[in-house]
């Protein structure tokens, strides 16, 4: 009879284990896939900031060595990010590819100018900053014209202040969501053993010596917990890595390794706090509280 409870009772526990555990990788994982798709997101945006072009025209006075000095000072500038010269010659045939024909047969001279085709990096390419750009480059006397796209460039900027401000939002609901189910399995867990940490204090025991066990025992829980949930991130990247390579998911790997950091970090956190907070309740409770 006595083997039997004992049975029971090391089910009940391993059973307890299992659910705190799959709480802890469950509630991590999501929140890791959360913060992964925060960086990539923050990354595509920039992607798609850097790819919008500012042309800078020159007029037909500029010889090449004003154009070659132009190009020098674009590549010392800290806002350009890259920068492609494009001679009229090759714009003509460009214009001459797309539209099928040759336009400069019948209008007897080439009419397109010398440029360069500037991408600014992410951080320049909002309203104030590109302005105070273009009037910057207006300043040469050889300079025709410059020209952009205005209104992508507010567009793209408005949308991902929008898409920023969503996901921060998602992401402190399911960091709510994401304590309270752990604190919830944990609580539980503390409370099948409420009657060991009453009668451990109607002994004598203090009140630390009584939560060591239990938080060592969580801690341990959170941190399977949290490894596992690491390994399960460690893969999907790698998968999404073998099968969607354009993405370049893996290029940061500086914030990949904050983020796996952070899933350890906030298992273990969460699991000592949650412990310490149930074990300090039923240890302030009376012992007839605890029916």
């Amino acid at each position: 009879m006595s083997s039997s409870f004992d049975n029971f009772q090391k089910r009940r526990l391993i059973s307890s284990y299992f659910s705190v555990v799959l709480s802890v990788f469950l509630v991590l994982f999501l929140l890791g896939i959360l913060g992964l798709f925060i960086i990539n997101s923050k990354k595509l945006a920039n992607d798609f900031r850097e790819n919008i072009a500012m042309t800078v025209f020159f007029k037909n006075e500029a010889n090449d060595s004003i154009l070659k000095n132009f190009g020098t000072e674009l590549k010392a500038n800290r806002f350009v990010k890259s920068y492609n010269f494009v001679a009229k010659d090759a714009a003509a045939k460009q214009h001459t590819d797309i539209i099928g024909e040759d336009f400069m047969t019948f209008l007897g001279e080439n009419p397109l100018q010398n440029s360069y085709d500037i991408h600014l990096k992410a951080d320049y390419v909002v309203k104030d900053s590109i302005a105070k750009i273009e009037t910057s480059l207006r300043k040469n006397a050889m300079v025709s014209d410059i020209v952009y796209d205005k209104q992508l460039v507010n567009l793209v900027n408005d949308n991902i202040k929008k898409v920023s401000s969503w996901i921060l939002i998602i992401s402190g609901f399911l960091a709510i969501i994401a304590v309270l189910l752990i604190n919830s399995s944990l609580r539980l867990s503390i409370h099948s053993n409420r009657f060991i940490i009453k009668t451990m204090q109607m002994v004598g025991a203090t009140k630390s010596f009584i939560r060591k066990p239990f938080v060592m025992r969580s801690i341990k829980l959170g941190m399977i917990g949290a490894v596992l949930a690491v390994l399960a991130l460690i893969g999907v990247l790698l998968y999404v890595q073998s099968n969607f390579p354009g993405l370049g998911i893996l290029d940061d790997k500086a914030s990949i390794g904050m983020i796996l950091l952070a899933v350890l970090g906030v298992g273990v956190l969460i699991t000592w706090l949650s412990t310490y907070s149930a074990t300090q309740r039923f240890l302030n409770l009376r012992t007839d509280d605890l029916y």
